[in-house]
């Protein structure tokens, strides 16, 4: 692989050489050798690519649905690789399935490993909000109900944005099937407070409880408001 230089830049296949650009630069190469259907299908050399590719797809699918479950904590917000991150917790679910060979490895039984729903926990969802960090005080799931409960909550202590005047809390619990790719969304009322609010405790309870259908997960969400003409502004 070569840089071209030269006035005009080529783009194509020309006497066996392909010319195209490569991360804003134009590069110049000899044609052939790669990757194609027919070798990716007959080789034995590309059986990798083969359980790569395979893997790879069923990691964006669960993807896909676990950021559809998930969309009433984000929506009307862009989180920044949201999607290529999810991958990258997923691809290492995956890894961690204990049951099937290469090629056929599942984010389901990655899950059920003893490490899995440490992974699930442990991931920081949205680096640019954390919410331990922008509300940080003690938090409890009642085994009842499944309510969360801030305790010694404190507004002067509320990580606020700069000029947020309000901020609401979002709570809920998925259950999610990583087989199916199932889910239902049991979700709190949403709770918006203003920045003057002398509230201490903070109880946000479910409207409906998980029936088992998958992994349960809790969810808290954050999201900051600014009023405007008497209306709170996302």
């Amino acid at each position: 692989m070569a840089q071209q230089s030269g006035i005009i830049p080529l783009i194509g296949t020309l006497n066996g050489i392909n010319f195209y650009y490569l991360n804003g630069k134009p590069i110049a190469r000899k044609a052939g050798g790669g990757f194609t259907r027919k070798a990716i299908k007959s080789k034995a050399s590309m059986q990798h690519v083969l359980e790569n590719a395979s893997e790879f797809g069923h990691c964006s699918a669960v993807n896909k649905a676990f950021r559809l479950a998930l969309g009433p904590f984000y929506r009307g917000h862009k989180f920044t690789h949201f999607h290529s991150r999810l991958m990258g917790l997923f691809m290492r679910l995956k890894v961690l399935c204990p049951t099937h060979k290469r090629g056929e490895r599942r984010v389901v039984n990655g899950v059920g490993h003893a490490y899995g729903p440490q992974l699930l926990t442990a991931f920081n969802y949205t680096p640019a909000c954390v919410v331990r960090q922008v509300l940080p005080f003690s938090m409890k799931i009642s085994n009842v109900g499944m309510a969360l409960t801030i305790t010694d909550f404190d507004m002067a202590e509320v990580g606020f944005v700069a000029g947020a005047t309000h901020i609401e809390l979002t709570y809920g619990v998925l259950d999610f099937d990583f087989d199916g790719l199932d889910y239902v969304l049991h979700l709190a009322p949403p709770l918006v407070l203003n920045g003057s609010s002398t509230v201490s405790t903070v109880v946000l309870e479910p409207d409906s409880l998980p029936s088992g259908l998958g992994t349960q997960l809790c969810v808290l969400g954050v999201r900051f408001y600014q009023a405007v003409d008497g209306l709170c502004m996302f």
